[in-house]
């Protein structure tokens, strides 16, 4: 594969290509002929299936039509009810990002308008969804992108080469394996760096946001892992317990490729930016900067769901739905050019909920599999359909008695599986129609719900599809934008439903409220997501009453009057969902991994795996490394 750019040219018309370049992947080849461009007979396609590669073939920039004709003309021919909203150009790709209320408009029949802007114009059109809900940190982190062109196009050419241009290592060995740097026999700081003959691939990195100091972070200082030597990281979702370190490792030198979805990337880098907002509310210094996080931005690359695609010389990548959060991903690799196939679940729900499909259970062969036990126990089992009944008890007879139910939510996840039942029983008239309010990031978190419909379940995205039936765009949502609403909200008379993070109680506005409505008892405290030990969320839902909390750089005593309530559901597998996971995993693994849970679950759902399906369990501990082949 070393010389695979002059492979491709040798089977091409002498002086077509002006240049032969990678996108990570993906080989980019560019002409100055108009008409080649136009019919080149064939020649790409016989390419693509003798090489076995994603091949495309682009005008040069130098032919591209200027900017301002090339806008002028995109307005003529895109139909006015498309929604054409704005014009990104990336000249040093001859790529035009086309943002519109309504894509398919755009795409036309068969593709004809597509086609037709590529003919008139000789730029490349890509059609991104304009969010229905506007906001303006989703749009600063989109102009990174675009305002980074000519960076980018070099960082994905550099990736392609370590792709493509052969081995770095010398080969002196067939085995594979997994270091645990976190998240073993635990919750938090998810971290696994993975070593093949060739390749050093980390495995999500994250944070443990219920604890401070060293023990809050993954084991980086251990002896196997080199920073300089990382290849790629590869991210299952934006939840800070897996993501929340990440933009520390480009502020200590990394410049490799981050591999997730589209939605990942925009979530994990708007809870990025939280996170240091929260550090510094703290009075504490962030351990990284906005500079780090536009860094991490600037190297994804996002993925498709079953898109299978090469991430280094020797290991190949593909997503597939978790159905845990927006854009969460099972990773499938396969490792050594197919001398084994790992799967990694990270957090996963199997079963359908009522924003997300369940987690896919078919891949093309499977040895090992890494799973999570977060509810793996014999006791985690989840009666959901009674857990939103007690829900919705709960919020009715607060409401009942004049009062506020302040539910603390991940931004991801959960708060939107709450927003569509809230929205759906108010509407129905089950529950009285009172104002629900968005703090934190939900609100951001929630536009890209609506950006990225593809990565919901059919219902939701038929409603999303279908403008006035959006169930986020619905008027009982309200945002708020400052400490003076929060005050507002806090100080008025009147039932509300409050979402807000951070769902552990780790910070953010969720504390603020509680801090002010604790005392009152008509007020309601619902939790809904997990509570690591120790996390002032796990001390409360435990039946402490008395709390020491920081305030303006004081302890203030805070004394708990307000109902506790826990509603068991959640956007992880309970352990009769684990369990029919492994059952129905097609094909059967040899061998099981468990981690990302209580040492007491992770042993037991591992005893229990071994004893009905007599496969291989292992339970490791943090920086053991376990030999996957």
């Amino acid at each position: 594969m070393a010389d695979i750019l002059k492979e491709i040219l040798k089977k091409l018309p002498e002086n077509i290509i002006s240049e032969a370049t990678f996108e990570a992947a993906n080989i980019v080849l560019y002409t100055k002929d108009k008409k080649y461009l136009k019919d080149n007979k064939g020649d790409i396609k016989n390419l693509v299936n003798e090489f076995k590669k994603r091949i495309e073939l682009r005008p040069d920039p130098s032919i591209c039509m200027p900017l301002e004709e090339a806008e002028k003309t995109l307005k003529e021919i895109i139909p006015k009810e498309a929604g054409a909203q704005e014009f990104i150009f990336d000249p040093p790709r001859s790529i035009i990002i086309i943002h519109a209320e309504k894509p398919g408009l755009i795409i036309g029949k068969q593709g004809g308008v597509l086609n037709k802007i590529k003919e008139k114009t000789f730029w490349v059109p890509v059609i991104k969804r304009v969010p229905p809900i506007k906001s303006k940190l989703i749009e600063s982190i989109r102009s990174v992108l675009y305002d980074n062109a000519d960076y980018r196009k070099k960082f994905l050419a550099r990736t392609g080469h370590r792709i493509y241009d052969g081995w770095l290592r010398q080969k002196k060995h067939e085995w594979i394996r997994a270091s645990f740097l976190g998240a073993a026999r635990q919750v938090g700081r998810s971290c696994i760096l993975l070593q093949t003959p060739e390749s050093r691939i980390l495995l999500d990195c994250g944070i443990d946001p219920s604890t401070d100091g060293p023990e809050a972070y993954p084991f980086l200082d251990s002896p196997e892992f080199n920073i300089s030597e990382i290849d790629a990281v590869i991210l299952s979702h934006s939840h800070l317990d897996h993501s929340g370190l990440l933009p520390y490792l480009f502020k200590f030198g990394y410049k490799g490729p981050v591999y997730c979805t589209a939605p990942t990337r925009d979530v994990s880098a708007l809870l990025h930016l939280d996170m240091i907002k929260i550090q510094r509310g703290e009075g504490n210094d962030p351990i990284f900067a906005s500079e780090d996080v536009k860094n991490f931005v600037l190297h994804t690359i996002p993925l498709n769901w079953d898109s299978v695609t090469d991430i280094t010389p020797d290991v190949r990548l593909t997503f597939y739905n978790s159905g845990h959060i927006l854009g969460s991903s099972i990773a499938h690799l396969n490792l050594g050019n197919g001398l084994h196939n790992l799967v990694y679940t990270a957090d996963m729900k199997y079963g359908r909920t009522n924003v997300l499909e369940p987690a896919n259970t078919k891949f093309p062969r499977v040895e090992t599999i890494i799973i999570e036990s977060t509810y793996g126990g014999k006791s985690n089992v989840m009666a959901e359909a009674e857990a939103d009944q007690y829900m919705i008890k709960v919020i009715k007879d607060t409401f009942e008695r004049g009062g506020k139910v302040l539910m603390p939510v991940l931004g991801s996840g959960r708060a939107q599986e709450v927003m569509v039942i809230m929205e759906r029983l108010i509407r129905e008239g089950k529950i009285p129609n009172a104002p629900i309010y968005l703090d934190g990031m939900l609100w951001d978190i929630t536009a890209i719900h609506t950006a990225y419909p593809e990565f919901l379940n059919r219902n939701i995205r038929e409603q999303i599809f279908a403008k006035e039936n959006n169930p986020f765009l619905s008027e009982i949502f309200k945002r708020v934008g400052s400490k003076k609403e929060r005050k507002q909200i806090i100080l008025e008379e009147g039932s509300c439903l409050i979402l807000a993070t951070s769902g552990m109680l780790a910070g953010g506005p969720s504390v603020e409220y509680l801090k002010n409505l604790s005392e009152d008892k008509r007020h309601s405290l619902i939790f809904s997501c997990y509570q690591p030990k120790g996390s002032l969320g796990h001390r409360i839902r435990d039946g402490e009453t008395e709390l020491q909390v920081m305030e303006n750089g004081k302890v203030k005593m805070m004394n708990i009057k307000m109902d506790v309530h826990k509603v068991e559901i959640t956007n992880h597998s309970d352990r009769r969902q684990l369990m029919n996971y492994i059952k129905r995993c097609n094909p059967t693994p040899r061998k099981v991994i468990i981690q990302h849970g209580e040492a007491s679950r992770c042993l037991d759902l591992a005893s229990s795996i071994h004893k009905q399906f007599r496969i291989e369990t292992i339970v490791p501990k943090n920086l053991e490394a376990v030999r996957i082949k």
